[in-house]
């Protein structure tokens, strides 16, 4: 048998996730991602183009240097979802290999959504293969993208067929058997393939995984939601904070604008990359949402909604980790804004590393 994985970023650390298979002469690498505790300094100025050389030196993407020797044998690059810190680096190191990238078209989306404003350009195509579809490489691989559920559409775990036997990447995932949005996870294919006897290995990564617990369905945290905008006053200024790859999040807090009859307003660069994604992939119809990206117009609405009346509005913004460049913080800045009374709804748990535990504690210490 001649199967080797790599074990390049992701294994000692929250982001930066890659692995390399090589199987005989041929290598997959399985997602490419960011770290995004030191990307996101970089990330949200106006126009900021960024290189692998930045990002390279500040720890923002995944070292390939190891797995140098394998680059001309690389045959495709495969995302499991479209977090950043399993897909966000691909449109800065794709063009390090001679491979395409193949994944569900929610992920694709995302990434000619990132291409596009980091004005890069790949020397192969983004293929977008629907969930539980397989795709042949070649003679010795078969992959295949089993849905599952997760806090971001169309996540697949990635089962590597091989003559060998089949190699699993579960990394990132969610059981829920009330998902909000998309189709549950596929347990019956899941069944299939641990009952084949084929599974060689597993590759599986999830936050919180040493916890003695079961997650709540994103049904639950929608009746939470919902539940905390009953208790708000309404004469007052709302934002809900929440990452901006939750689609079904995005798609429950528009729900719940509409309920209360405030206008949905989604501000940030990234809540414009992923709704624009979901759009596009037809999950989503925010038609009569506004989606503002840069800063600067961002800054201008902020502006617009406190002259309008800030009880006619429903903000949704990114920031919940205690980002010091995100809206929320910008909001927070913006003099005159917040008031008595107003409400800030964080609907997202914080992402359990150090930085990001003290950034949202000085961000609660700031609003108190």
């Amino acid at each position: 048998m001649t199967i080797q994985i790599f074990t390049v970023g992701g294994y000692q650390e929250i982001g930066r996730n890659m692995t390399a298979v090589k199987v005989d002469d041929d290598v997959i690498i399985l997602d490419i991602g960011l770290h995004l505790e030191h990307y996101i300094q970089y990330s949200d100025d106006d126009n900021n183009i960024l290189t692998v050389k930045t990002l390279g030196r500040a720890g923002a993407i995944p070292n390939v240097e190891p797995i140098e020797h394998l680059i001309k044998n690389v045959r495709a690059i495969i995302p499991s979802h479209a977090h950043l810190d399993h897909c966000g680096a691909i449109p800065f190191l794709a063009n390090h290999f001679n491979a395409e990238v193949l994944c569900t078209p929610f992920t694709k989306n995302v990434l000619d959504a990132i291409i596009t404003d980091q004005k890069k350009k790949l020397k192969k195509k983004i293929i977008g293969i629907p969930p539980n579809h397989k795709h042949k490489i070649n003679e010795n691989i078969t992959i295949e993208l089993i849905n599952v559920t997760h806090s971001t559409p169309q996540t697949s775990i990635i089962a590597v067929h091989t003559r060998y036997g089949t190699i699993l990447y579960a990394n990132d995932f969610k059981l829920d058997e009330t998902p909000t949005l998309g189709e549950k996870t596929n347990l019956a294919r899941l069944k299939e393939i641990g009952n084949s006897g084929k599974v060689i290995c597993l590759i599986m990564e999830c936050l919180y995984a040493d916890m003695n617990d079961k997650m709540p369905s994103e049904l639950i945290a929608k009746q939470m939601l919902e539940q905390a905008v009953e208790e708000c006053d309404k004469d007052n200024a709302l934002i809900i904070t929440t990452f901006s790859s939750h689609i079904a999040r995005l798609k429950t807090i528009k729900e719940i604008a509409k309920k209360h009859k405030r206008k949905p307003v989604f501000l940030g660069r990234s809540m414009h990359k992923y709704i624009m994604a979901a759009e596009d992939t037809g999950l989503i119809n925010f038609k009569d949402s506004e989606v503002i990206n840069f800063k600067s117009l961002v800054k201008k609405k902020l502006r617009k909604i406190m002259q309008d009346g800030k009880e006619k509005y429903l903000i949704v913004c990114t920031g919940h980790q205690g980002e010091k460049r995100s809206v929320l913080y910008t909001i927070m800045k913006q003099e005159g804004f917040l008031e008595q009374g107003d409400v800030v709804i964080f609907s997202s748990n914080v992402i359990p590393t150090e930085t990001t535990i003290k950034n949202r504690e000085e961000m609660e210490i700031q609003r108190s």
